[in-house]
């Protein structure tokens, strides 16, 4: 395959820094305010060179081979302000990493168009948008960690990784969060969790290292795609305890990689076994860790994002 020149917008920074590793050239454009969509490489990532930032201005002289969407703003506004004709006309995919709203089960995609390839995050989501005449494809997560952080559980007590919990209360479960923290040591790392006790926003460069510490991962969101946080804490070898809803009931097998369950007492007695017993949670950690390799894995992650451009750019492959 020869390389590839990619613009994308900065959306979601952790997807990006996974993204970033296959070995393409990707354009982030970047605004002097740097305002959403906009920042650039980003202050907490340790992004490849061959991630470049480029002044919104001069978008317009790329010589692009594909263009990747991720919101509808990206989609209906962005690309009619900063590309040309011809950048509009390229291939395009877009990337949605949300599970469908307001309506689990009604809410029709905004981009219906058969020129477009829809890629989910999940096959949660494609089951649940209605996703129109657009084609669609599922590439599940991956992510790109140290591979020197591993897992050691030392610490008597759990860690939630969300940003804004409290902005989004009812889909990122910040009632269950309360709830739990009132019979078990939780601690939350993640953009404004200050507000309400928490670490705040650290570093992706750190943050594996300060999660590995603690006993569990306990996620209490109800209604997302899977987690970036929950791949994460899989990939270093740690239990994952969380509401079994969306396309998490496919991925904790429960008491074998973690514990799920939609009954919030359950997940905070399983919470206190697993402070008393640490040698169940390195037991049920080194499953997950498993899954998560095979499942998760940055080859295969690779590979399939390979294989969704050469479905849109036929002309790719070299001899």
């Amino acid at each position: 395959m020869r390389r590839l020149k990619i613009l994308i917008w900065h959306i979601h920074g952790s997807y990006l820094n996974t993204l970033a590793r296959i070995e393409h050239d990707w354009y982030l454009p970047i605004k002097p305010d740097r305002p959403e969509g906009y920042g650039g490489r980003g202050p907490t990532f340790d992004l490849p060179d061959y991630v470049r930032e480029v002044p919104v201005e001069q978008i317009r002289d790329l010589q692009l081979d594909l263009v990747i969407y991720q919101t509808p703003k990206n989609y209906f506004e962005d690309r009619f302000e900063i590309l040309t004709d011809q950048q509009r006309r390229l291939p395009k995919i877009y990337l949605e990493h949300n599970t469908p709203k307001p309506n689990a089960v009604d809410t029709a995609h905004p981009v219906d168009d058969p020129d477009v390839l829809l890629v989910h995050v999940t096959h949660y989501n494609r089951l649940m948008w209605n996703n129109g005449r657009t084609p669609t494809l599922v590439i599940e997560h991956s992510v790109a960690l140290d591979p020197s952080i591993n897992y050691n559980g030392y610490r008597e007590g759990g860690i939630t990784v969300v940003n804004g919990m409290q902005k989004r209360p009812r889909v990122a479960g910040y009632d269950v969060f309360l709830q739990a923290r009132q019979r078990v040591p939780l601690d939350v790392v993640g953009m404004q969790s200050e507000a309400f006790g928490g670490l705040g926003d650290i570093p992706y460069r750190d943050l594996h290292r300060l999660v590995a510490d603690y006993r569990f991962l306990f996620s209490p969101i109800r209604y997302t795609s899977l987690p970036l946080a929950v791949i994460e804490a899989m990939t270093i070898g740690m239990p994952v305890v969380a509401l079994a809803t969306t396309e998490l009931a496919t991925v904790i097998a429960n008491g074998k990689t973690g514990y799920v369950s939609c009954d919030i007492d359950e997940l905070i007695e399983r919470m206190l076994f697993l402070l008393t017993y640490r040698e169940e949670a390195l037991w049920l950690g080194r499953n997950a860790q498993v899954v998560a390799r095979e499942r998760f894995g940055l080859d295969r992650f690779i590979q399939d994002w390979n294989r969704a451009f050469a479905l849109i750019l036929p002309t790719i492959w070299t001899r």
